[in-house]
């Protein structure tokens, strides 16, 4: 196992840096945050739009993470693992619960106006049934561990290769390779039985 390298060793500088600054910020400093902010938000807005595919929506959810950052910036834990990674890891939790939010508002107005648009019950349940498949996925992926899941929400939603995942952990490539070979059968198998 690999899980010294998602610690806070053999991090680069500019994840340090970030790090350091977001530390600070906890305490209060303003400035700090500004930095935090400067150096995190591009990676967060292209992880929340990659989930909502709406960029309007996108800028309201990364707003909303960065100000959640700067609340609860006392929970960060550098021992734990980069700030980057926190971050993106709050990023991606507000993505889905926006998709979440979405779905299910869809799929009321899709109930409640099937009648009225006169359209076949079965093009209202084709787009309720995908629907459900998007939320099985993300379920699915929330119940994956952080080490199988962290990977994956960088690849696929963050668009990064396996050497700048690999980079962005502190951890080999071939490691990040297995991890996210493991996490796709494990999501996948979810996927498959609904468990």
């Amino acid at each position: 196992m690999d899980d010294g390298a998602e610690t806070g060793a053999g991090r680069s500088s500019g994840g340090s840096r970030v790090d350091e600054l977001l530390t600070r910020a906890a305490a209060g400093d303003e400035q700090a945050f500004a930095g935090v902010y400067d150096a995190l938000v591009p990676s967060v807005m292209g992880l929340v739009f990659r989930v909502l595919r709406d960029e309007a929506q996108a800028e309201e959810v990364t707003q909303d993470v960065m100000v959640e950052v700067w609340r609860t910036a006392g929970r960060f834990r550098p021992e734990l693992g980069a700030a980057r990674n926190w971050v993106l890891t709050l990023a991606h939790r507000r993505a889905v619960d926006r998709v979440r939010s979405v779905v299910s508002a869809r799929a009321r107005e899709l109930r409640t106006g099937a009648a009225e648009l006169d359209r076949p019950f079965d093009a209202v349940a084709e787009e309720v049934e995908e629907r459900e498949e998007h939320r099985t996925v993300f379920r699915c992926l929330a119940e994956l561990s952080r080490k199988l899941r962290l990977p994956l929400v960088l690849a696929y939603y963050e668009g990064l290769t396996y050497a700048e995942v690999a980079d962005s952990l502190a951890a080999p490539a071939g490691t990040i390779k297995s991890r996210m070979r493991e996490g796709l059968r494990r999501l996948r198998e979810c996927v498959e039985t609904g468990t």
